[in-house]
């Protein structure tokens, strides 16, 4: 489907101005001027990533509270449980906090649902289970907060339960000893858009401080507080929060101490996802190489071992587990590819994408752990808010579906709208989950789709690209990176800038890459410059691309590529279109 292309508007007398007073070249201050950054307060805050910008620990919604039945159970030698969750986020989360209780010399234990047996979040089940092994504290993290009967059975139980959280808040809250979440009702925390493992971090450093009865602490808890940060910059990029105010300083510093503080499980993993090798790690490092490894853990039911990698400073230990996890990636790319070319397939012989608001996909031969990517996949393709549900083959299980937003539907609204079809729902605007009996898939997909035409039409489901500015091939170079990196790190909120370069030519007809052929790299030519562009998942525009006399326009984000100590800028290809038409001024 063709996307609308549109160069964001920008006034020059603001962009002047923004260079004087921050003191930063043109195409930053162009940036920061698309992004409402203008004043010298906003750009001040937004530029300067000092650890001392994240709020003191204790400031966080239920923090204090927490930290007393915590530190009253360790105090106690009561057995404590980490109640977390199969994501990357989760992962991080538990292995923030089994570290610290650890430290600070607790009797505890962690436990991660398994994804494909026990699904998301606390169960009565997995908490009797937990209480037959001697729980005495429930510490949930990246879950629970929309429990209630399981908190209130643990609760009844005789365990004493600590909730972290950052998920949507239900209509009642869990009946918890504590709730730390950074909106919880009646509080007025300035930033509300931590992940799991932000949480966990800020818990973990205001137990610190409680147990060494200092906000400053010594070494030994410093040089933690440095790993955990780490952690919770992985789980902030992979959980895909608004990269803005406090998780900007937690993944900055999270990406300058992961190399030195990081378990060794986890420093074998960067090496065989080759990010040891780069001189500078970056956001875009974990989301594409060390998130998905972890993820895969999770996907195929071995988050536990995800936790574990995080935690394990034994060398031999260490590369096993790093090594099992590789072979579960690869496994879980293979899997992934059967679902989107089997989804694909489906979309080509029964949907109408040009008349559909939205794509809901089913098939029993999809595995549930890797739906999600898939899912994310399709909505990309296709532009249209996706679910991919995969169902039991005899129809015993209820189906399992991952829900991926496109075009600004607000996901959770549109499911709300229709959750009379549905088991179960859970999620945010931009990625969901479901379970659904497979009798009411045909009917849930007829109101879902008027959902989504209720929330934005028809006409607006047409992708809008928005370019923040044009670019020459020849500007496109290490210094002016250098000064984009001020922005970084990019993520949700903060995506790096999209440019673009018209009347462009091929040296060569463009070449298919990847194991599958599913990615393609091309070079550019642009006057008497030339830059190697990449197209990741675009592998079919191989045939497009072959005619070297013919003039395009690309959109693209500008990237510095590392290999054998060289440091280049390439393109990462977001469309491309024959050279003829204007590009529209927004």
């Amino acid at each position: 489907m063709a996307m609308q292309w549109s160069i964001r508007a920008h006034d020059s007398q603001v962009i002047q101005s923004i260079e004087r007073t921050a003191h930063v070249s043109p195409v930053v201050a162009q940036i920061l001027a698309l992004r409402g950054l203008t004043n010298n307060d906003q750009i001040t805050s937004f530029l300067d990533l000092k650890m001392t910008g994240l709020r003191p620990p204790q400031e966080l919604p239920g923090v204090s509270q927490a930290v007393d039945v915590i530190y009253n159970a360790v105090k106690n030698h009561k057995k404590i449980f980490i109640y977390g969750d199969y994501d990357a986020d989760g992962m991080t989360s538990t292995a923030i906090l089994f570290r610290c209780l650890q430290l600070l010399e607790g009797d505890v234990s962690y436990f991660v649902p398994n994804r494909l047996n026990d699904g998301y979040g606390l169960s009565i089940e997995n908490l009797g289970k937990l209480k037959s092994r001697g729980a005495e504290l429930i510490i949930s993290v990246d879950c629970g907060i929309a429990s209630v009967d399981e908190v209130q059975f643990a609760r009844d139980e005789g365990m004493e339960v600590v909730v972290t959280d950052h998920h949507h808040l239900g209509p009642s809250l869990p009946p918890a000893n504590a709730l730390v979440h950074p909106a919880i009702p009646g509080t007025h925390y300035p930033f509300t858009g931590l992940c799991g493992a932000g949480v966990a971090f800020k818990l973990a450093w205001a137990l610190c401080q409680h147990h060494c009865g200092s906000a400053k602490l010594p070494e030994k808890y410093r040089n933690f507080l440095f790993s955990a940060i780490s952690l919770a910059a992985i789980g902030t990029v992979c959980d895909v929060v608004p990269l803005l105010d406090e998780n900007r300083i937690i993944v900055h510093h999270g990406l300058n101490c992961m190399r030195q503080y990081s378990s060794q499980g986890l420093k074998h993993l960067m090496r065989l996802a080759k990010c040891d090798a780069k001189s500078k790690l970056n956001s875009e490092d974990i989301g594409f190489s060390i998130g998905p490894r972890l993820n895969a853990a999770g996907r195929l039911g071995q988050a536990q071992l995800g936790v574990e990698l995080l935690t394990c400073d034994s060398e031999e230990r260490a590369q096993q587990l790093a090594a099992y996890i590789e072979e579960l990636n690869k496994n879980r790319k293979k899997l992934e590819k059967h679902i989107t070319d089997g989804a694909k397939k489906l979309i080509k012989e029964n949907h109408d994408v040009e008349q559909e608001a939205a794509l809901v996909l089913t098939d029993p031969d999809w595995h549930r752990g890797v739906i999600g990517i898939a899912a994310g996949r399709i909505a990309s393709t296709y532009h249209r808010p996706t679910i991919v549900i995969s169902t039991d083959p005899l129809n015993d299980r209820p189906g399992v579906g991952s829900c991926r937003s496109s075009c600004g539907v607000d996901l959770y609204k549109a499911l709300e709208g229709c959750q009379q079809h549905l088991i179960k729902f859970g999620g945010h605007k931009a990625a969901a989950g479901i379970s659904i009996d497979p009798k009411n898939i045909d009917a849930f997909r007829e109101d879902f789709c008027e959902q989504v035409i209720n929330q934005v039409g028809m006409n607006e489901l047409i992708p809008d690209l928005e370019i923040d500015a044009e670019a020459f091939i020849g500007h496109l170079t290490i210094g002016m990176m250098n000064e984009l990196e001020k922005l970084a790190p990019f993520g949700q909120d903060n995506p790096l800038p999209v440019l673009c370069a018209t009347q462009v030519q091929l040296s060569e007809p463009a070449k298919k890459m990847g194991a599958d052929g599913s990615h393609l790299s091309l070079q550019l030519k642009q006057h008497d410059s030339t830059i190697r562009g990449v197209a990741f998942g675009k592998g079919e525009w191989a045939t497009q691309l072959s005619d070297t006399d013919a003039f395009f326009d690309f959109a693209f984000r500008p990237v510095i590529n590392e290999f054998r100590g060289y440091r280049n800028v390439e393109v990462q290809l977001i469309d491309f279109r024959p050279s003829q038409s204007p590009v529209a001024t927004a």
